[in-house]
Protein backbone atom coordinates (compact mmCIF):
# COMPACT_ATOMS: atom_id res chain seq x y z
CA UNK A 1 0.00 0.00 0.00
CA UNK A 2 1.03 3.17 -0.84
CA UNK A 3 -1.75 5.43 0.65
CA UNK A 4 0.46 8.43 1.06
CA UNK A 5 1.69 9.01 -2.91
CA UNK A 6 -0.91 10.91 -5.56
CA UNK A 7 -1.33 8.80 -8.45
CA UNK A 8 -1.47 11.37 -11.91
CA UNK A 9 -2.43 8.80 -14.80
CA UNK A 10 -1.40 10.86 -18.21
CA UNK A 11 2.44 12.80 -18.34
CA UNK A 12 1.03 15.75 -20.65
CA UNK A 13 0.36 19.38 -19.82
CA UNK A 14 -2.59 18.78 -17.21
CA UNK A 15 -0.93 15.34 -15.75
CA UNK A 16 2.05 17.84 -15.51
CA UNK A 17 0.73 20.44 -13.53
CA UNK A 18 -1.34 19.05 -11.17
CA UNK A 19 1.46 16.70 -10.39
CA UNK A 20 3.78 19.64 -10.00
CA UNK A 21 1.40 21.59 -7.74
CA UNK A 22 0.86 18.62 -5.28
CA UNK A 23 4.62 18.07 -4.93
CA UNK A 24 5.66 21.61 -4.66
CA UNK A 25 2.72 23.19 -3.04
CA UNK A 26 1.38 20.12 -0.53
CA UNK A 27 5.22 18.26 -0.49
CA UNK A 28 3.47 15.18 -1.39
CA UNK A 29 4.90 12.48 -3.47
CA UNK A 30 3.33 12.09 -6.56
CA UNK A 31 3.82 8.72 -9.03
CA UNK A 32 2.96 10.21 -13.02
CA UNK A 33 2.45 7.11 -15.35
CA UNK A 34 1.72 7.37 -19.08
CA UNK A 35 0.98 4.13 -21.41
CA UNK A 36 2.89 5.79 -24.57
CA UNK A 37 6.19 5.86 -24.65
CA UNK A 38 7.50 9.40 -24.01
CA UNK A 39 5.72 12.50 -21.59
CA UNK A 40 4.25 15.49 -22.98
CA UNK A 41 1.11 13.87 -24.77
CA UNK A 42 -0.28 15.13 -27.93
CA UNK A 43 1.99 18.13 -27.29
CA UNK A 44 5.37 15.88 -27.81
CA UNK A 45 7.79 17.09 -29.58
CA UNK A 46 11.53 16.43 -30.94
CA UNK A 47 14.30 17.35 -32.79
CA UNK A 48 15.36 15.04 -36.33
CA UNK A 49 18.43 14.16 -37.92
CA UNK A 50 17.94 17.52 -39.57
CA UNK A 51 18.13 19.56 -36.77
CA UNK A 52 14.18 20.62 -37.19
CA UNK A 53 11.93 20.19 -34.14
CA UNK A 54 9.07 18.23 -35.17
CA UNK A 55 5.57 18.36 -33.29
CA UNK A 56 4.59 14.57 -33.71
CA UNK A 57 1.18 14.89 -33.24
CA UNK A 58 0.74 18.29 -35.13
CA UNK A 59 1.31 22.35 -34.68
CA UNK A 60 1.20 23.24 -31.06
CA UNK A 61 1.38 26.88 -30.87
CA UNK A 62 1.49 28.23 -27.71
CA UNK A 63 -1.29 31.46 -27.14
CA UNK A 64 -2.88 32.77 -24.13
CA UNK A 65 -4.50 35.98 -22.51
CA UNK A 66 -4.04 34.79 -18.93
CA UNK A 67 -1.44 36.59 -16.84
CA UNK A 68 -1.80 33.27 -14.73
CA UNK A 69 -0.92 30.57 -17.26
CA UNK A 70 1.24 32.83 -18.81
CA UNK A 71 3.44 33.37 -15.73
CA UNK A 72 3.48 29.75 -14.28
CA UNK A 73 5.04 28.72 -17.90
CA UNK A 74 7.79 31.50 -18.18
CA UNK A 75 8.81 29.24 -14.78
CA UNK A 76 9.81 26.25 -16.71
CA UNK A 77 10.76 27.95 -20.30
CA UNK A 78 11.22 30.92 -22.50
CA UNK A 79 9.22 31.26 -25.41
CA UNK A 80 10.31 32.72 -28.95
CA UNK A 81 7.58 35.94 -30.33
CA UNK A 82 6.19 33.54 -32.94
CA UNK A 83 2.57 34.83 -33.87
CA UNK A 84 1.04 32.24 -35.96
CA UNK A 85 -0.65 32.66 -39.65
CA UNK A 86 -2.76 30.51 -41.75
CA UNK A 87 -2.62 30.79 -45.21
CA UNK A 88 -5.49 29.41 -47.23
CA UNK A 89 -5.58 28.05 -51.04
CA UNK A 90 -8.79 29.87 -52.12
CA UNK A 91 -9.73 29.61 -55.80
CA UNK A 92 -6.00 28.75 -56.49
CA UNK A 93 -5.20 32.10 -54.57
CA UNK A 94 -2.95 32.13 -51.29
CA UNK A 95 -4.39 34.71 -48.75
CA UNK A 96 -5.30 35.12 -44.96
CA UNK A 97 -7.53 33.06 -42.64
CA UNK A 98 -9.74 34.01 -40.79
CA UNK A 99 -11.43 35.65 -43.83
CA UNK A 100 -10.57 39.34 -43.21
CA UNK A 101 -10.13 42.62 -45.14
CA UNK A 102 -6.72 41.35 -46.43
CA UNK A 103 -8.26 38.22 -47.63
CA UNK A 104 -11.10 40.34 -49.83
CA UNK A 105 -8.69 42.45 -51.51
CA UNK A 106 -7.17 39.22 -52.61
CA UNK A 107 -9.41 36.86 -53.89
CA UNK A 108 -11.95 39.83 -55.31
CA UNK A 109 -11.16 42.62 -57.93
CA UNK A 110 -10.41 45.87 -56.01
CA UNK A 111 -13.51 47.76 -56.54
CA UNK A 112 -15.80 44.76 -55.63
CA UNK A 113 -13.55 44.58 -52.61
CA UNK A 114 -14.00 48.11 -51.73
CA UNK A 115 -17.67 47.49 -51.81
CA UNK A 116 -17.64 44.81 -50.00
CA UNK A 117 -15.50 46.37 -47.33
CA UNK A 118 -17.50 49.47 -46.77
CA UNK A 119 -20.42 47.54 -46.79
CA UNK A 120 -18.99 45.37 -43.42
CA UNK A 121 -18.21 48.59 -42.00
CA UNK A 122 -21.27 50.05 -42.05
CA UNK A 123 -22.79 46.73 -40.78
CA UNK A 124 -20.47 45.45 -38.08
CA UNK A 125 -18.28 46.42 -35.12
CA UNK A 126 -14.36 46.74 -36.03
CA UNK A 127 -12.11 44.23 -35.04
CA UNK A 128 -15.20 42.23 -34.55
CA UNK A 129 -15.01 38.36 -35.07
CA UNK A 130 -18.42 37.42 -36.68
CA UNK A 131 -19.09 33.19 -36.56
CA UNK A 132 -19.43 32.02 -40.72
CA UNK A 133 -23.30 30.95 -39.61
CA UNK A 134 -23.90 34.21 -38.21
CA UNK A 135 -22.79 36.15 -40.67
CA UNK A 136 -25.27 34.44 -43.22
CA UNK A 137 -28.10 36.20 -41.51
CA UNK A 138 -27.65 39.32 -43.95
CA UNK A 139 -30.35 41.24 -46.27
CA UNK A 140 -27.85 42.82 -47.88
CA UNK A 141 -27.29 41.27 -51.32
CA UNK A 142 -23.91 42.14 -51.79
CA UNK A 143 -23.01 40.91 -47.92
CA UNK A 144 -25.22 37.52 -48.68
CA UNK A 145 -23.09 37.12 -51.85
CA UNK A 146 -20.03 37.20 -49.19
CA UNK A 147 -21.64 35.36 -46.79
CA UNK A 148 -22.12 32.41 -49.08
CA UNK A 149 -18.93 32.79 -51.16
CA UNK A 150 -17.13 32.33 -47.50
CA UNK A 151 -19.33 29.40 -46.36
CA UNK A 152 -18.74 27.48 -49.54
CA UNK A 153 -14.70 28.19 -50.04
CA UNK A 154 -13.62 28.48 -46.49
CA UNK A 155 -16.17 26.34 -44.02
CA UNK A 156 -18.30 24.24 -45.57
CA UNK A 157 -15.85 21.56 -47.18
CA UNK A 158 -13.04 22.38 -45.10
CA UNK A 159 -15.58 21.29 -42.16
CA UNK A 160 -16.68 18.70 -43.63
CA UNK A 161 -13.59 16.98 -43.91
CA UNK A 162 -12.14 17.92 -40.81
CA UNK A 163 -15.34 16.51 -38.90
CA UNK A 164 -16.93 14.03 -41.11
CA UNK A 165 -20.17 15.30 -41.23
CA UNK A 166 -22.01 18.29 -42.64
CA UNK A 167 -21.72 21.17 -41.03
CA UNK A 168 -25.31 21.73 -39.91
CA UNK A 169 -24.67 18.65 -37.95
CA UNK A 170 -21.30 20.17 -36.16
CA UNK A 171 -22.06 21.87 -32.58
CA UNK A 172 -21.58 26.13 -32.80
CA UNK A 173 -18.81 25.88 -30.75
CA UNK A 174 -16.73 24.57 -33.63
CA UNK A 175 -18.18 26.82 -36.37
CA UNK A 176 -17.94 29.96 -33.96
CA UNK A 177 -13.62 29.34 -34.57
CA UNK A 178 -14.60 29.89 -38.60
CA UNK A 179 -15.71 33.18 -38.30
CA UNK A 180 -15.38 36.30 -40.76
CA UNK A 181 -12.89 39.04 -39.21
CA UNK A 182 -13.79 42.61 -39.34
CA UNK A 183 -10.23 43.49 -39.11
CA UNK A 184 -7.03 43.70 -41.05
CA UNK A 185 -5.31 41.89 -38.50
CA UNK A 186 -4.02 38.39 -40.37
CA UNK A 187 -2.86 36.52 -37.00
CA UNK A 188 -4.86 33.83 -36.25
CA UNK A 189 -4.99 34.32 -32.49
CA UNK A 190 -5.19 37.73 -30.90
CA UNK A 191 -3.68 36.80 -27.22
CA UNK A 192 -1.91 38.94 -25.22
CA UNK A 193 0.29 36.10 -25.51
CA UNK A 194 2.19 33.67 -28.11
CA UNK A 195 5.07 31.59 -28.81
CA UNK A 196 6.51 28.33 -29.18
CA UNK A 197 8.86 27.26 -26.00
CA UNK A 198 12.52 27.95 -27.11
CA UNK A 199 13.73 23.91 -26.39
CA UNK A 200 10.26 22.58 -27.45
CA UNK A 201 7.26 21.08 -25.69
CA UNK A 202 8.82 18.28 -24.62
CA UNK A 203 11.50 19.69 -22.67
CA UNK A 204 8.29 21.96 -20.61
CA UNK A 205 6.59 18.95 -19.61
CA UNK A 206 10.46 17.67 -18.46
CA UNK A 207 10.78 20.47 -16.96
CA UNK A 208 7.57 21.20 -15.23
CA UNK A 209 8.14 17.52 -13.90
CA UNK A 210 11.80 17.65 -12.90
CA UNK A 211 10.51 17.74 -8.80
CA UNK A 212 12.03 15.48 -6.29
CA UNK A 213 8.72 14.32 -5.18
CA UNK A 214 7.69 13.46 -8.27
CA UNK A 215 8.62 9.85 -10.22
CA UNK A 216 7.88 9.44 -14.09
CA UNK A 217 7.31 5.42 -15.62
CA UNK A 218 6.53 5.22 -19.11
CA UNK A 219 5.12 2.23 -20.43
CA UNK A 220 2.73 1.75 -17.93
CA UNK A 221 -0.74 1.08 -18.00
CA UNK A 222 -3.48 2.26 -15.95
CA UNK A 223 -5.05 -0.74 -13.70
CA UNK A 224 -8.37 -0.21 -11.45
CA UNK A 225 -6.53 -1.97 -8.87
CA UNK A 226 -4.40 1.05 -8.12
CA UNK A 227 -7.26 3.21 -7.08
CA UNK A 228 -7.22 1.65 -3.77
CA UNK A 229 -3.41 1.92 -3.39
CA UNK A 230 -3.07 5.61 -3.84
CA UNK A 231 -4.16 8.61 -1.82
CA UNK A 232 -5.48 10.47 -4.81
CA UNK A 233 -5.74 9.57 -8.40
CA UNK A 234 -6.33 12.12 -10.89
CA UNK A 235 -7.17 10.72 -14.34
CA UNK A 236 -6.84 12.41 -17.67
CA UNK A 237 -7.07 9.86 -20.10
CA UNK A 238 -10.67 8.90 -22.03
CA UNK A 239 -13.72 8.99 -19.22
CA UNK A 240 -15.49 6.52 -21.06
CA UNK A 241 -12.55 4.02 -21.06
CA UNK A 242 -11.90 4.34 -17.22
CA UNK A 243 -15.40 3.37 -16.44
CA UNK A 244 -15.26 0.19 -19.29
CA UNK A 245 -17.04 1.97 -22.07
CA UNK A 246 -20.50 0.95 -19.74
CA UNK A 247 -22.57 3.19 -21.18
CA UNK A 248 -21.49 3.17 -24.54
CA UNK A 249 -18.05 4.78 -26.43
CA UNK A 250 -17.70 8.73 -26.50
CA UNK A 251 -17.04 9.66 -29.78
CA UNK A 252 -13.85 11.25 -31.39
CA UNK A 253 -12.30 13.04 -34.53
CA UNK A 254 -8.64 11.25 -34.80
CA UNK A 255 -5.47 12.71 -37.36
CA UNK A 256 -3.24 10.75 -39.35
CA UNK A 257 0.07 12.87 -40.10
CA UNK A 258 1.57 12.07 -43.73
CA UNK A 259 5.37 13.24 -42.98
CA UNK A 260 7.38 13.50 -46.03
CA UNK A 261 11.32 15.43 -46.51
CA UNK A 262 12.28 17.64 -49.26
CA UNK A 263 15.73 18.51 -50.12
CA UNK A 264 15.33 21.86 -50.50
CA UNK A 265 15.22 24.98 -48.00
CA UNK A 266 11.44 25.34 -47.36
CA UNK A 267 8.58 23.69 -49.06
CA UNK A 268 6.05 26.45 -48.49
CA UNK A 269 5.54 30.38 -47.51
CA UNK A 270 4.60 29.29 -44.09
CA UNK A 271 4.55 27.12 -41.01
CA UNK A 272 0.51 26.42 -41.84
CA UNK A 273 -1.44 26.24 -45.57
CA UNK A 274 -5.04 25.00 -45.45
CA UNK A 275 -6.68 23.47 -48.31
CA UNK A 276 -10.75 24.05 -47.60
CA UNK A 277 -11.70 23.00 -50.98
CA UNK A 278 -8.87 20.79 -52.66
CA UNK A 279 -7.34 17.69 -51.78
CA UNK A 280 -8.21 15.30 -49.05
CA UNK A 281 -5.99 16.51 -46.45
CA UNK A 282 -6.86 19.42 -44.60
CA UNK A 283 -3.69 21.31 -44.37
CA UNK A 284 0.26 21.57 -44.44
CA UNK A 285 2.08 22.05 -41.54
CA UNK A 286 6.08 22.65 -41.83
CA UNK A 287 7.98 22.80 -38.97
CA UNK A 288 10.97 24.03 -39.23
CA UNK A 289 9.15 27.84 -39.32
CA UNK A 290 8.32 27.59 -35.54
CA UNK A 291 11.91 28.00 -34.27
CA UNK A 292 13.65 29.36 -37.50
CA UNK A 293 15.07 26.38 -37.73
CA UNK A 294 18.44 26.05 -39.85
CA UNK A 295 18.70 23.30 -42.44
CA UNK A 296 19.02 22.43 -46.28
CA UNK A 297 16.04 20.15 -45.79
CA UNK A 298 12.90 20.61 -44.31
CA UNK A 299 10.35 18.19 -43.10
CA UNK A 300 6.23 18.72 -43.94
CA UNK A 301 3.46 16.94 -42.69
CA UNK A 302 -0.26 16.33 -44.59
CA UNK A 303 -2.61 16.06 -42.45
CA UNK A 304 -5.40 13.86 -43.15
CA UNK A 305 -8.79 13.69 -40.61
CA UNK A 306 -10.78 10.64 -39.85
CA UNK A 307 -12.77 8.80 -37.03
CA UNK A 308 -11.48 7.56 -34.07
CA UNK A 309 -10.99 3.82 -34.10
CA UNK A 310 -10.23 2.11 -30.83
CA UNK A 311 -6.56 0.37 -31.41
CA UNK A 312 -5.94 2.16 -34.93
CA UNK A 313 -5.21 5.73 -34.11
CA UNK A 314 -5.15 8.24 -30.99
CA UNK A 315 -8.25 10.37 -30.07
CA UNK A 316 -7.53 14.00 -30.84
CA UNK A 317 -11.30 16.29 -30.90
CA UNK A 318 -14.30 15.57 -28.83
CA UNK A 319 -17.27 15.56 -30.79
CA UNK A 320 -19.37 18.42 -29.44
CA UNK A 321 -23.46 17.18 -30.18
CA UNK A 322 -26.07 17.27 -27.42
CA UNK A 323 -26.06 13.30 -27.59
CA UNK A 324 -22.22 13.32 -27.11
CA UNK A 325 -23.09 15.36 -24.39
CA UNK A 326 -24.89 13.51 -22.73
CA UNK A 327 -23.41 10.52 -22.68
CA UNK A 328 -20.34 12.20 -21.19
CA UNK A 329 -22.82 13.39 -18.42
CA UNK A 330 -23.43 9.66 -18.11
CA UNK A 331 -19.65 9.01 -17.20
CA UNK A 332 -19.62 12.01 -14.87
CA UNK A 333 -22.33 11.39 -12.52
CA UNK A 334 -20.92 7.89 -12.19
CA UNK A 335 -17.17 10.01 -11.59
CA UNK A 336 -19.29 11.74 -8.76
CA UNK A 337 -19.45 8.57 -6.42
CA UNK A 338 -16.01 7.56 -6.47
CA UNK A 339 -13.84 8.96 -3.49
CA UNK A 340 -10.15 11.03 -4.38
CA UNK A 341 -10.29 10.57 -8.06
CA UNK A 342 -10.33 13.37 -10.56
CA UNK A 343 -11.26 13.56 -14.08
CA UNK A 344 -9.50 16.37 -16.37
CA UNK A 345 -7.64 17.09 -20.03
CA UNK A 346 -9.66 16.92 -22.83
CA UNK A 347 -10.47 13.40 -22.69
CA UNK A 348 -11.29 13.23 -18.90
CA UNK A 349 -13.52 16.28 -19.63
CA UNK A 350 -14.19 15.53 -22.99
CA UNK A 351 -14.10 18.79 -23.99
CA UNK A 352 -12.13 20.41 -26.60
CA UNK A 353 -8.67 22.59 -24.38
CA UNK A 354 -6.31 24.98 -26.12
CA UNK A 355 -2.98 24.35 -23.99
CA UNK A 356 -3.61 27.01 -22.24
CA UNK A 357 -6.78 26.03 -21.10
CA UNK A 358 -5.73 22.83 -20.09
CA UNK A 359 -3.47 24.33 -17.59
CA UNK A 360 -5.38 26.87 -16.27
CA UNK A 361 -8.22 23.73 -15.29
CA UNK A 362 -5.04 21.68 -13.78
CA UNK A 363 -3.98 24.96 -11.60
CA UNK A 364 -7.94 25.42 -10.56
CA UNK A 365 -8.56 21.72 -10.19
CA UNK A 366 -5.43 21.81 -7.62
CA UNK A 367 -7.07 24.91 -5.63
CA UNK A 368 -10.78 22.80 -5.39
CA UNK A 369 -8.14 19.52 -3.78
CA UNK A 370 -6.47 21.02 -1.48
Amino acid sequence: MVKDINLIVGAGFSGAVIAREIADKLGEEVLVIDKKSHIAGNSYDYRDENGIMIHKYGSHIFHTSSEKVWSYLKRFTDFNQYMHRVTAIIDGIPTTIPFNFNTLYDVFPETMAKRLEEKLLANFEYNKKVPILEFQKQSDDDLKFLANYVYEKVFLHYTTKQWGSSPTDVDGAVTARVPVYISKDSRYFQDKYQGIPLNGYTKVVENILDHKNIKVKLNTEFKKEMLECYKRVFFTGSIDEFFDYKYGKLPYRSVNFKFETYDREYYQQCACINYPCNYDFTRIHEYKYYLNDKSDRTVIAKEYSEFFELGKNERYYPIPKPENTSLYNKYLEEAKTLQNVYFLGRLGDYKYYDMDKAILRALELFEEVK
